[in-house]
């Protein structure tokens, strides 16, 4: 280590982490949350394990981070419990050379129009002016002055799917401990970097920005030759989040380096290149109203198992997970009445219909009304008669689940929300999904397992509170000139704004 470093930095780590839909009734509240403290929490970083350089290179100190499946906006008195606790363990446990800011970036809590910005901003007042903060973040996040002036460092994931998350927290990690390792580590000011930031008023859903694809492939692809450059540390797009009606939600570039003229230029060409593509964003898959997906789905010769997204009740975009519209759809096709043609719907939570199918037993029939418990918007419960397939106890996210098969149709039903994206989840119930005619999952682009079983796909537009018809969400509180909601009369200036921060005061360069 060169000279002037802070050879064994004291770092503290905390973070709330959710994606929240304010178009979603559902509200998250302690039970949606896994809190995580102490060596449970360092344990969750694959990279920070016992004996590990990054975590030999530091002393830390894990206070809380609390981690929740997307839903609904968080219940405020479950925000303001675990800020109370974030912010307590700073005061109790500090003070800290640095402080490693784990969060989503697109929280929504009831009350509020920025919850990171709010959160960020006790947080860095609780640290006071000197410690160093590394914020790491998903893709997805948004990310508002207030959160920008809180950080010394700040990035996100560049891949969506995400198979780049721990990779990224690594990064943070690692770019935080350079500076504060390095050869001015020791000098408050010195080890603060430049912040190149601006805001791209364009705002899509994630299946339109998937970097599987163009043009989205090439604007990642681009970040890391901006990295390169002399003088800059990170570089960072984040898309933002479409399904919070909150003025920052909304594209954004962080470019962060010792060069500030770099760091300028690398974010607004990032910048320019992301608005010019504004058009050019698609779906991921072929994206149709369901009937013509299950048209396409169940059309002779069409190839096994053909995957249809129920996209607007996706629990990982923030959707409620209980919405019944798709499964009404499934058991109105008659070419599900019986066993010849078989589909299997993921899932509907809903823990009295659960509790019956156990009191009937597996072989029992059951007659029900599933699901709209909590969002009734698209459709009420759902009638459903048939035999109990399978009941299994015990699953970490969704607690009880059942199988209930009527017809060709076997509808997943859990106790808890739960997403399905892998092999497993649907194995565990005795369910096969290569031997299934059609798959119907609530959910969006497709994770690495589902991607690969699927022989034919498509995206099913379906309501909910995660729509991907974004313009019929109603959004009426989002900044001005946002793509696609406004036509903008000119194009944006998107000129970066440079802070750095010293004497503990942010400046402007």
């Amino acid at each position: 280590m060169a000279s002037g470093g802070l050879s064994r930095p004291r770092i503290g780590v905390a973070g709330i982490a959710i994606e929240s839909s304010t178009f979603s009734p559902h509200i998250s509240g302690d039970a949606a949350f896994t809190e995580r403290r102490g060596e449970e929490l360092m344990a969750y970083y694959g990279f920070l394990n016992p004996g590990d350089e990054l975590r030999e290179a530091a002393d830390w100190v894990p206070l809380v981070q609390a981690r929740s499946l997307p839903g609904g906006a968080v219940d405020p008195e479950t925000y303001a419990r675990l800020k109370a606790e974030i912010l307590e363990g700073i005061r109790t446990q500090g003070p800290f050379d640095g402080f490693w800011f784990d969060i989503h970036g697109a929280m929504s809590v009831v009350g509020l129009d920025d919850a990171e910005g709010d959160l960020g901003q006790a947080v860095r007042d609780a640290l006071g002016a000197d410690t160093f903060v590394s914020t790491s973040m998903d893709l997805h996040g948004n990310v508002s002055r207030e959160l920008l002036d809180m950080s010394d460092l700040i990035t996100c994931y560049r891949m969506a799917p995400h198979e780049d998350a721990w990779n990224t927290k690594q990064r943070a990690v690692h770019n935080m401990l350079e500076r504060l390792r390095g050869p001015h580590g020791s000098d408050v000011d010195a080890r603060r970097p430049y912040k190149a930031w601006l805001q791209v008023p364009v705002l899509l859903p994630g299946e339109k920005t998937s970097t599987r694809i163009e043009p989205a492939r090439s604007l990642y692809n681009a970040v890391p030759e901006v990295e390169a450059l002399d003088g800059v540390i990170d570089a960072a797009i984040w898309v933002g989040y479409a399904w919070a009606d909150e003025p920052r939600c909304q594209a954004a570039v962080v470019v962060t380096g010792d060069d500030a003229a770099v760091v300028k230029e690398g974010a607004e060409r990032l910048a320019r290149a992301y608005w010019d593509a504004r058009d050019e964003f698609v779906f991921v898959a072929d994206a149709l109203p369901l009937a013509e997906s299950l048209d396409a789905a169940l059309a002779e010769g069409a190839p096994r198992p053909y995957l249809v997204s129920d996209s607007g009740d996706n629990p990982t975009a923030g959707g409620a997970g209980d919405v019944s519209w798709t499964l009404g759809e499934l058991l109105a096709r008659p070419e599900f009445a019986d066993a010849t043609t078989t589909v299997v719907h993921a899932s509907i939570f809903d823990a009295d219909a659960v509790a019956q199918c156990v009191t009937a037993g597996v072989g029992g029939t059951v007659q029900l009304h599933v699901g709209a418990k909590v969002d009734a918007g698209p459709r009420g419960p759902v009638a459903i008669d048939g035999t109990v397939f399978s009941l299994t106890e015990g699953d970490k996210d969704a607690g009880t689940q059942a199988v209930i098969k009527s017809g060709g149709v076997h509808a997943i039903i859990t106790e808890h929300r739960k997403p399905f994206h892998h092999l497993h989840d649907f194995t565990m119930l005795g369910i096969d999904p290569h031997a299934m005619d059609v798959v119907c999952v609530k959910i969006g682009y497709l994770e690495p397992e589902l991607y690969e079983l699927a022989a034919g796909w498509k995206l099913g537009l379906t309501p909910g509170g995660v729509d991907q018809d974004l313009l019929r969400l109603g959004h009426k509180n989002l900044a001005d000139g946002v793509f696609p909601f406004a036509a903008a009369a000119a194009a944006p200036e998107l000129e970066a704004v440079v802070t750095r921060v010293q004497d503990g005061k942010v400046e402007e360069i």
